[in-house]
């Protein structure tokens, strides 16, 4: 009789744990179906992405940069961990080079805007008629000294 429950206990246990390791490992039992929404977010496209790297010693800049597509529309992006140092009027470049000097000639760059904030994560408009094709780097640049921060390839 002992043994009869023993059996039974051992059996309902393998039955229960049988059925368990099934839904848990059937890849059919947990398919994700399209919900048909229109507002569902549609992924960025990635049009480049680079690591800034600094120019001028005493105002060091470091992070990742993008530029994506997002709806028809371009972004520069600066990711969490962005920094750079403070300074007078800051801007954010697009530079046709893919090195950016500590000095820039008016005719290399296009100023996108005054610099956010000097950490953390950011984004700019690109506007629709700017041709990226023509520039290499972005890079953070203080105006009234005409001095490079840092800069990271596109």
């Amino acid at each position: 009789m002992l043994l009869n429950r023993l059996a039974s206990s051992v059996l309902a246990s393998v039955v229960i744990l049988g059925s368990i390791g099934t839904t848990v490992i059937n890849p059919s039992t947990a398919v994700a179906k399209p919900s048909g929404d229109s507002t569902q977010l549609t992924a960025a496209n990635i049009i480049a992405t680079g690591t800034f790297v600094n120019v001028e010693q005493n105002h060091p800049t470091s992070g990742t940069a993008r530029i994506i597509n997002e709806n028809g529309k371009r972004y520069l992006e600066f990711e969490q961990g962005f920094k750079t140092a403070n300074g007078p009027e800051v801007k954010v470049i697009l530079h046709r080079n893919n090195t950016v000097p500590v000095s820039v000639n008016e005719q290399d760059y296009v100023t996108l805007a005054p610099l956010q904030s000097t950490s953390g994560a950011q984004r700019y408009a690109i506007p629709d008629d700017w041709n990226l094709d023509q520039f290499k780097a972005v890079a953070i640049w203080c105006k009234r000294f005409n001095v490079t921060f840092g800069y990271a390839s596109l």
